[in-house]
């Protein structure tokens, strides 16, 4: 497998290479801009931190439809998807979603259990979407709570040069070999729009919606309408049918130093569950009539963020506001589906499991001393949640939770331009909260500009993870399970040092060439997870401490219609875990990843071509089986994606096709998750539903 694809990348680069035109483009590249964890938007090569920027021409030439499908394609991100719940969240550096911060426009995003973290990235869509920052490593002082192991950053558009600007686009899938527009029974359909209006020059409107219907992929089971006896053969999908519509509106006004904008986003989200048991049941008709029925679920999510910003000068302090009130609520019903008649007969009411309402607010303040050499910033951050978790949630002693926290930090760093080539950050966060312990954060950065064009860079932070439901409140005992959380958790507490060195040139002959190198170390110290205290006896404690060693590496080439690019990193995890008698070693586990990615364009005709890669080893980590702890392994896999778009009728119009997942990816096999006695885990894990056509047409003016 791995000389095929080499094989591949090679072929493709050299039929590339040899076919691109000899011209140069003499047009200035546009330097490009990032705002996480800056004082202020500035260039990407000045930032403090190391910064990877996704811009919107990269996403557009993905042909991804939301933001897990973008980072999918990111080396040392792991996009992990639920089957059951339809979700997918991020994992960086062996750590999940609830370490993990994201943004949009700078606030955190709510979900299903708080603020920012553990969110569905699947519900985040790419319509109006500017750029995608992430930064990995602890950003506690910037971004508090939850920003352990990273922060991603969703950047929206909020100008255009035009008066009006219309976009609309259609895009057709098949899901692996399943498609059908006319009855819209298979396949993934999604449709958007976006409106750009410059009502005079202070005055901007945007309109967004869009609409991602997945119809499900039955795979090796039979789909919802299957009653058979023969028990080879299950009932339902092994990717379940998921029905999203979200759409945003926002009013923004410039004016000399000051500008404010308001923002309205909404999303609802239908999620069907059919239950693989079938039940008997008679008629009662007099004549031994019976049906099947199945009891099935349906689940729906709405979520609403209202966020307004201002930016402006107190005299020549920098300000910038943000203000936010969101809520998210997912409901569920059951009903008794008859299977042969395809009827519902009877629905249960519909009822919330997962609640949460947010009232946040971030100020900065900067530019005090209107100095170039030296600036502080002092900042605030205050959020209201309030939290609600129904039984179908977890189990949490018969009783649903209701749960409100309050947390305000301050935190304060200066930036001090030591000369022209070296600038040094240090940054300090005090957090207190109604519910946990006062927390502090610290960080150090420094860059060192090594030459004209390269820059070295040193970041050291904290943070901070504040337990979640299933641990602090979980209570399920019964005859087969006696698992339990805990009120008194203490917050997980962590951090990451990092090197990072890149450097960017143009040669003679006119090529672009940028390369760099990077290593990141991150400790996490009182880590929570459930273990085992009795015979069958299991309960959420601080007891593991967690440490990941990253090792990374970059090229990129470009040249007029030809750009190319590869990506390495090595990522080392180990974790230190006792359960009753036994106590896991401690040695570092080694995972592999590398990707290539490459775009031509035919000058002439402005045909593009896209192709993207990336390879992900096998990951090892140790499992307890319940006579000691053993080595866990999930297999290696190869990603890669094809795209072609052409635009016509003087590019108001764009047809791109391609295929993603061309090596047909459906699950690996996988022991890390292997049972450790309360619960039977599979050996394969679900990672896509395999390969996928698919066509998408464009509209703009």
């Amino acid at each position: 497998m791995k000389k095929k694809v080499l094989s591949i990348l090679s072929l493709s680069v050299v039929l590339w290479i040899n076919a691109q035109e000899k011209d140069s483009l003499n047009q200035k590249k546009i330097e490009e801009v990032v705002i996480t964890g800056q004082y202020t938007q500035q260039s990407i090569n000045k930032s403090i931190y190391k910064v990877e920027a996704i811009d919107a021409q990269k996403i557009k030439s993905m042909a991804a439809t939301n933001v897990a499908e973008v980072l999918n394609q990111s080396l040392n991100i792991q996009i992990t998807p639920d089957t059951d719940s339809g979700n997918s969240t991020a994992n960086i550096m062996g750590l999940g979603g609830d370490y993990i911060k994201v943004l949009i426009d700078n606030i955190p995003v709510v979900g299903d259990t708080g603020l920012g973290s553990n969110i569905d990235l699947t519900k985040l869509s790419l319509n109006n979407i500017e750029r995608i920052e992430i930064v990995q490593g602890s950003m506690g002082v910037e971004y508090g709570n939850g920003a352990l192991a990273g922060v991603i950053n969703i950047i929206t558009k909020k100008n255009n040069t035009k008066k009006i600007s219309v976009r609309a686009s259609l895009q057709e899938e098949t899901v692996r070999n399943d498609y059908d527009l006319r009855k819209k029974g298979n396949g993934r359909h999604i449709q958007n729009v976006n409106v750009d209006y410059n009502l005079n020059n202070n005055w901007f409107a945007n309109i967004s919606f869009n609409h991602n219907q997945f119809m499900g992929y039955e795979g090796n089971r039979e789909g919802y309408k299957y009653f058979g006896d023969d028990v080879e053969k299950t009932r339902g999908n092994e990717w379940n049918p998921k029905d999203q519509y979200d759409a945003s509106a926002l009013l923004k006004y410039t004016k000399n130093k000051t500008s404010f904008f308001y923002k309205l986003s909404y999303l609802h989200e239908k999620f069907n569950f059919y239950n693989p048991i079938v039940t008997r049941k008679s008629l009662n008709d007099g004549l031994g009539g019976v049906t099947y029925e199945s009891l099935d679920r349906e689940y729906n999510t709405e979520r609403w963020i209202h966020q307004f910003n201002i930016q402006t000068h107190l005299g020549h302090i920098r300000y910038m506001g943000d203000f936010s009130y969101q809520n998210q609520d997912r409901k569920y019903f059951d009903y008794n589906y008859d299977i042969p008649s395809r009827s519902t007969r009877e629905k249960n009411p519909e009822n919330s499991y997962y609640k949460t309402d947010v009232i946040y607010s971030r100020g900065l303040f900067s530019n005090f001393l209107d100095n170039k050499k030296f600036d502080f910033q002092l900042g605030y951050e205050l959020d209201h949640t309030s939290g609600y978790a129904a039984l179908i949630a977890g189990e949490f002693n018969s009783k649903n939770v209701k749960r409100n926290i309050f947390t305000y930090s301050n935190f304060l760093s200066a930036e001090w331009n030591i000369s022209d080539r070296f600038s040094l950050r240090p940054g300090a966060r005090f957090s207190v909260s109604d519910r946990f312990e006062n927390q502090f954060n610290y960080s150090l950065s420094a860059r060192l500009k090594t030459s004209d064009n390269s820059n070295l860079r040193g970041v050291f932070g904290t943070a901070n993870r504040f337990p979640t439901y299933e641990e602090l409140f979980t209570y399920m005992i019964n005859v087969n399970h006696d698992i339990q959380g805990d009120p008194d958790l203490s917050p997980e507490k962590g951090y990451s040092a990092g090197l990072f060195w890149d450097q960017n040139f143009r040669t003679g002959n006119d090529w672009r060439i940028g390369y760099g190198v990077n290593a990141l170390y991150l400790d996490v110290d009182d880590r929570i997870e459930m273990v085992r205290i009795g015979s069958s006896t299991y309960k959420y404690m601080n007891l593991n401490k967690y440490r990941s060693l990253l090792f990374s590496a970059n090229a990129d080439f470009s040249k007029d219609q030809f750009a190319f690019g590869v990506r390495a990193s090595l990522n080392g995890i180990s974790v230190s875990m006792s359960e009753l008698e036994f106590v896991s070693p401690t040695d570092f586990q080694y995972n592999v990843q590398a990707g290539a990615s490459a775009t031509y364009k035919l000058k002439d005709i402005n045909t593009a071509f896209a192709l993207y890669y990336k390879y992900t080893g096998p990951a090892r980590n140790y499992v307890n089986t319940g006579e000691g702890f053993q080595l866990g392994k999930t297999d290696e896999f190869h990603m890669m994606d094809f795209i072609v778009s052409q635009p016509f009728w003087k590019n108001r119009f764009e047809l791109s096709v391609g295929v993603k997942n061309i090596f047909d990816v459906t699950t690996v096999n996988s022991t890390i998750t292997a049972a450790s006695g309360h619960n039977a885990a599979s050996d394969r894990l679900n990672l896509f539903y395999g390969r996928s056509y698919f066509a998408r047409l464009i509209y703009q003016f």
